[in-house]
């Protein structure tokens, strides 16, 4: 296969960092080993850009891609319910087409962090909902029994050094199928190659762009040993690189996939891309397809204590106790249905088993008492310890005090994130973007302050955008002080208040699932619509538009933003700053909003967000294409890998 590239833009600090590379850069000039000089990990550093550019010819031809995918289509039988995984599905091509076709659960996993950020690009631009992953294929992290359909495309097996590794990857694959379930593998014909592969080439990419091959065979004959030279005409040699891929013969990977356990392995015939430029096709130049069924019974389901892999704990408020942030100062109808429809979403998780505590008055006996006889704990008491939201960083301090795992983030993070202020600094320090402000502290006169109009004000304490109403954005001092007068009543005399530049721009929300740097997912970015709202209301999503159906703040409803490339690039890159400096673990979500000029401002960041079927993290979660009990196991997934890596 051949390799790397420059994509259809680069920005200007891309570039100035690929000229940099460029004079660094020196040919190490004839070889007479190939193989030598070809790393074990070079798939790590080879998919980027320049591959793009090299096998644009056929990665990047929308015909080629659409005719492959008619193809495969017709093989597999697909179905757009059918849950498919495109594994090592670089840009997404095939993916993004099946998505267009109207499959609306697709799935792609790739290893290259570019390749799949180009696809989260293309995906966003296009309005379309089809989750891409950055992960390895010998060890994913779905669970068993979870797709219908996997697809290998566009001769993407065969890289590891050893076959053990192209084993992991096939036994996964047969795990994460469903009993019945297809898998279709497009690889290079191994006996073509072998007797067809050109030992050197020269082929013009475009009328800047030149790369040189060379080929051998590796000393077993069982890897195409190749070097790749790009060079540009004005700027010299760009990419020397070496890489090496297994060459599988049709009775090889019969043989393979029946070791492995697949059944009904078949040959589909060959294919060759119409390549308009058609000079050097490489490993695609005549590919094998080849699939196999999995004939398995379902992972066991939670009949008996003896098949339950994971006894967890999950920790509520306490409905017996009075909640000040809610309506009525009680849980109501919709808070149990809340409860009930996470309740639902955990029992369809395979392999688990849930305990519920909800009382704050014996919680410290009752963990104790069953302490040794569950997992951890599924920390979902985002009302805190006796419904204080101020208490929320009690719960998890008191687990660590009795030794006990539990998801989400720990009590240092939650005090940082409970002080609206204190993250304004952090943030600073971290040269993430925050409006102008100004911290009231109890007793100070208001009227000795710089003010800036229009301004929102809010408690620098609080949650659940209690006290955060219309009448918290003001225009002049007297709305300024009548709404400080408003959240003195509520909240009390001795807390201070953050007056905040308010910014007219988009109401944004980012959400993390996962633990960065390894293991993670960036959902979409959520807009607030405002446009059912009255003209003359602010648009704000405060306490009114989370608690009272019978306010215009109701009818607000979510929906993807769309955003300038670098506006949501600052957005995501800033969060994530921000999660690692705050120690954030397992799902976070951060809230932004657009100046007058078009720059995101951080509002808050928010550990532990709310879990609730219908809330942010939920709604973003499902723009990416996952579903309220995916978005839950995620948690989990990500809660227990992080406990695993200590």
């Amino acid at each position: 296969m051949t390799n790397t590239e420059i994509v259809e833009k680069i920005s200007t600090n891309s570039k100035s960092r690929v000229d940099k590379k460029i004079n660094e850069l020196t040919c190490i000039g004839p070889v007479s080993e190939l193989e030598e000089y070809v790393k074990k990990d070079w798939w790590k550093r080879i998919f980027n850009a320049y591959y793009l550019k090299t096998d644009g010819d056929v990665v990047e031809d929308q015909k080629i891609t659409s005719a492959e995918v008619n193809f495969f289509s017709e093989i597999l039988e697909l179905r757009t319910e059918h849950r498919i995984l495109d594994l090592c599905c670089g840009q997404g091509r095939h993916s993004i087409e099946l998505t267009e076709r109207g499959f609306y659960k697709v799935d792609g996993l790739d290893r290259s962090r570019y390749l799949i950020q180009k696809a989260k690009s293309i995906v966003k631009k296009k309005g379309l909902i089809c989750r891409f992953r950055e992960g390895d294929a010998r060890k994913m992290h779905y669970l068993n029994d979870e797709f219908d359909r996997i697809l290998i495309l566009g001769n993407s097996f065969g890289y590891f050094e050893s076959i053990n590794d192209d084993i992991k990857v096939l036994k996964e694959a047969f795990r994460i199928l469903k009993p019945w379930g297809k898998l279709l593998i497009d690889l290079t014909d191994g006996a073509y190659v072998k007797e067809n592969f050109q030992p050197r080439s020269w082929e013009w990419i475009d009328k800047e762009y030149f790369v040189c091959r060379e080929r051998t065979l590796s000393a077993d004959e069982q890897r195409l040993i190749s070097r790749e030279v790009i060079t540009h005409v004005n700027k010299g040699v760009l990419v020397d690189q070496f890489y090496a891929e297994r060459l599988y013969s049709e009775e090889h990977i019969k043989n393979l996939l029946a070791k492995v356990g697949f059944s009904d392995i078949e040959i589909h015939g060959t294919i060759t891309p119409d390549s308009q430029r058609n000079q050097d096709l490489g490993m695609m130049e005549q590919r094998l397809i080849v699939t196999a069924s999995v004939k398995k019974e379902w992972s066991k389901l939670k009949i008996s204590p003896n098949e339950i892999n994971k006894n967890v704990v999950v920790i509520f408020g306490d409905p017996s106790k009075p909640d000040r942030l809610k309506p009525s100062t009680t849980f109501d109808d919709d808070d149990f249905y809340t409860i009930d429809q996470l309740k639902s979403a955990l029992k369809q998780i395979k392999g688990y088993n849930f305990t519920y505590l909800s009382n704050h008055d014996s919680l410290i006996n009752d963990l104790n008492k069953i302490k040794g006889h569950f997992d951890y704990v599924f920390n979902l008491c985002d009302e805190g310890f006796y419904n204080e939201a101020r208490n929320e960083l009690h719960i998890p301090a008191l687990l660590e005090i009795l030794k006990i795992d539990y998801t989400g983030s720990g009590p240092q993070c939650l005090a940082y994130c409970y002080d609206k202020s204190l993250i304004r600094g952090l943030a600073k320090e971290l040269e993430v973007p925050v409006p102008e402000a100004i911290l009231v502290k109890p007793g100070e006169r208001i009227i000795d302050l710089p003010l800036f109009f229009p301004a929102i004000v809010k408690p620098n304490f609080g949650d659940s955008s209690f006290g955060i109403t219309q009448q918290s954005v003001v225009n002049n001092g007297e709305e300024l002080l009548n709404a400080i007068t408003e959240i003195r009543e509520k909240f009390g005399y001795n807390n201070p208040i953050l007056i905040e530049q308010f910014l007219p721009g988009k109401d944004l929300s980012l959400g993390i699932i996962g633990n960065p740097p390894n293991n993670y997912i960036v959902l979409p970015i959520n807009e607030e619509d405002y446009s059912s709202l009255p003209p003359e209301f602010p648009k704000i999503c405060g306490y009114e538009a989370k608690w009272n159906p019978n306010s215009p703040y109701w009818n607000i409803k979510s929906k993807i933003a769309e955003l300038p490339e670098e506006v949501s690039q600052l957005i995501e890159n800033s969060s994530l700053k921000l999660f690692e400096r705050l120690e954030c673990r397992d799902y976070v979500r951060f809230d932004w909003r657009i100046d007058s000029e078009g720059n995101p401002k951080l509002l808050e960041v928010n550990p532990n967000p709310g879990w609730c079927w219908d809330g942010h993290l939920a709604k973003m979660a499902k723009f990416a294409g996952i579903d309220y009990k995916e978005m839950i196991i995620e948690i989990l997934n990500s809660a227990e890998k992080r406990f695993n890596s200590h």
